[in-house]
This record gives C-alpha cells, sequence and structure tokens, in this order.
C-alpha cells in the first residue's frame, strides 16, 4: 500500500462518493455515503450540516479501507446551483435547497419582468427556469429574514472545501450555475446581484478549478488528510469530462447521474447569437472546470427519473440486474410511462409489467438525451 495517496470526493445529488488514488492513477478505495434531503411544505432541501456530514463520512469510509496511508491532495467536486448562505462568522443562515426545487417560480416571473429575460440569458448564458440561485436566493430573503445577514454564499464543493480547512473561494464552473457571473466577462454580474437581494460579496474571489486552495485539517478518521492540498475540481459533469479527456473543443461527453448531462466543449467567446439561440433550447453556456474553455450544457432529469421509478417498482441496487434482463425480454409498451411536468415527475401503468415499465422509462431518457445531442450538433 502506497503511502501517499490522492482523494477525489465528488457530491451529488444522491450520494457523496470518494475515491481513492495512486499518483499514477491506480485506483484503491471508495467510500459513499448517501445525500440526504427533506420534503417540507416549500420542497425539497437539506442542510449545509449534512452536506458537511455525508462528505467526512464518505472520505472516512474510503479511508478505513487505506490503513497507513497518507493524502498528499483532495479535490472536490459536486452539484452545482445549490448553495450554503453564511454570515461573516461562516455559519450557514438558511437550508440548502435543492438545485431541481421550483418554490422559486414567483421569482423567475419577476425576474423576466425586471431583468429582461432575454438580457439575462444573454448575460449568463442560462435559460429562464427556476434552477438558478439567483432566484432562489431572492426567494430566500422574502422568506427568511435571518438571510439579510449573509455575505457569502458557497457551492457545494466550496462549502466542504471549506469544512476541510481550504480557503473562502469561488470556482468558475459552479459560479457560472448561479445566474450572478457574467459569462462573457467571467466577473459578477451586479445587477443580477442586486436583484436578488445579494451582497457584492456573495461570490467572493473567483478562481479556476484544480488551483491550490490550502490545506486540509483532519483529525480522528480523518487524521490521514492532515496537510493535504486542497482544490475544487468544479461543477461534477464538467469534472468528469475532464477526468476522461472529453474536453477538447467540440468534444461531446454525456455524464449520466441524477441528471443527465450532455456536454460540448468550445473555444470560449461565442456570439451572443449563438448563446441566445442555445438558451433558448434549454441549453446552458458557461465557463468550463477546464480553463479558458467554455461547457455548453444541455440536461435531462434521466436518473432522477429512473430513480424514482425503481424506488416504485420496490428494486434495490442487487435487483437492477434482473429488472433490466426483464426490460430486455419486454416488449415495447410506451404507455407504460408517463412523464410529468415537474422535477422528475412519472407516472407508471398499473397494468404494466416491471419489465415493460423499465424498458419504457429507459428509452424515454435516452430518447431525451438523444434530443439534446441534436440540438448540440445543430
Amino acid at each position: 500500500m502506497p503511502d501517499g495517496l490522492l482523494a477525489g470526493i465528488d457530491a451529488g445529488t444522491t450520494s457523496v462518493k470518494v475515491l481513492l488514488m495512486t499518483p499514477d492513477g491506480r485506483d484503491v478505495a471508495v467510500g459513499r455515503a448517501p445525500t440526504t434531503w427533506s420534503r417540507t411544505a416549500q420542497g425539497e432541501e437539506t442542510t449545509a450540516e449534512t452536506l458537511t456530514g455525508a462528505a467526512q463520512a464518505a472520505l472516512a469510509d474510503a479511508l478505513a479501507q487505506a490503513p497507513g496511508a497518507r493524502i498528499l491532495g483532495i479535490g472536490v467536486a459536486s452539484m452545482a446551483e445549490s448553495g450554503v448562505l453564511v454570515d461573516s462568522a461562516d455559519v450557514p443562515l438558511a437550508p440548502v435547497i435543492a438545485w431541481h426545487d421550483t418554490r422559486d417560480s414567483a421569482e423567475l416571473a419577476g425576474l423576466i419582468a425586471t431583468l429582461s429575460g432575454e438580457e439575462f440569458s444573454r448575460r449568463t448564458g442560462l435559460p429562464l427556469w427556476t434552477q438558478w440561485s439567483a432566484t432562489k436566493h431572492r426567494w430566500m430573503r422574502a422568506h427568511l429574514p435571518e438571510t439579510t445577514r449573509a455575505t457569502r454564499r458557497y457551492n457545494v464543493a466550496e462549502w466542504i472545501v471549506r469544512g476541510l480547512g481550504g480557503d473562502p473561494v469561488t470556482e468558475f464552473s459552479l459560479a457560472s450555475r448561479t445566474g450572478w457571473l457574467d459569462l462573457h466577462t467571467g466577473r459578477p454580474w451586479a445587477e443580477s446581484l442586486a436583484w436578488s437581494g445579494a451582497p457584492d460579496s456573495l461570490l467572493g474571489d473567483l478562481v479556476d478549478a484544480g488551483v491550490p486552495v490550502g490545506h486540509a485539517q483532519g483529525a480522528g478518521p480523518l487524521a490521514a488528510i492532515s496537510g493535504a492540498v486542497l482544490t475544487i475540481a468544479g461543477h461534477d459533469h464538467q469534472t468528469a469530462a475532464v477526468g476522461l479527456g472529453a474536453h477538447r473543443p467540440g468534444d461531446e461527453f454525456d455524464s449520466a447521474g441524477t441528471a443527465e448531462a450532455i456536454l460540448r466543449t468550445s473555444h470560449p467567446n461565442l456570439l451572443d447569437s449563438t448563446v441566445a439561440d442555445l438558451a433558448a433550447a434549454g441549453i446552458t453556456v458557461g465557463r468550463h472546470a477546464a480553463p479558458g474553455r467554455w461547457c455548453l450544457l444541455g440536461a435531462t432529469q434521466g436518473g432522477l427519473i429512473l430513480g424514482r421509478v425503481q424506488h416504485a417498482l420496490g428494486v434495490d441496487r442487487d435487483g437492477l440486474a434482473a429488472l433490466d434482463d426483464a426490460a430486455a425480454a419486454a416488449a415495447d409498451v410506451p404507455t407504460a410511462i408517463t412523464l410529468g411536468p415537474g422535477a422528475g415527475d412519472v407516472q407508471i401503468n398499473p397494468a404494466a409489467t416491471p419489465g415493460e415499465v423499465w424498458r419504457a422509462a429507459t428509452r424515454a431518457v435516452t430518447g431525451q438525451a438523444a434530443a439534446l445531442s441534436d440540438r448540440l450538433t445543430a
């Protein structure tokens, strides 16, 4: 067992995963902990403490499989849009709202009316959806008075790095998913921050993915990380593209998780008209985790849909292989499921067999991904 290892942390919507590997790329251990959410009257949310706890539990799980190892460096990637609001002492002030939560529908309408929806998409590269941090922050300002004390906001990866001892910074690919970053200048967009009721300090210092941002502090089960160099690896889908070498201009990458994302890497400085056309088609344009490049990203909620179908069928991870076999043998019955308008909404036809349902679900989400790829190519 080599004593000098690298750790990668991926904080996703469903779980936090940790990979320990040798500097020459050999996998050593994998740890995992669930990302837990609560359903409230307002929507789906979690807490900053829950995210920290999951990351530390997954890291401890991996380290327990590599006794005696010393961690040299830690990179953290995460889901985007969700974030942690803190006061001047880094104390969390509000729940962490799920990226797919739609409680901010009225705020989106207000943004379109006040900032101009076309201008918002042109400046940020983002479609007019409820997904972005800007509208969720405005919702919190209207409903949670304590958020008036907010001085800083961390994206999930940045919050985990901060909790491990890192510096208070914001990484570009995650900042591009907030609605507060001017895509073209790479600086905070003052008008959007002001509309959200957010102070100018909210994004903090902007850095590229992979830049060292301090050294880890660890004790007990995490003692092996003490002194490790910390970095923010960026938006999880883009980090995966970089890790697999699919980040050259023109490359396309299918990142299938809770959200299935189709990514196309491009040179920066696309025409404003191109950015607007892509946003109108539901495709985001943002700063890439690969510095100096932009990322065109279209996403479906394929993983979320499949997870809910799997749960409704009462099938756990161990039963997936048998369910796949049943789907492969089943006939095509498109009416076995109906996809709804909301995030991950799906209705199952009770007359359909589990194989027919799973076949229809996988075909539906694969069709969504194919349509996104065609839009990017066009």
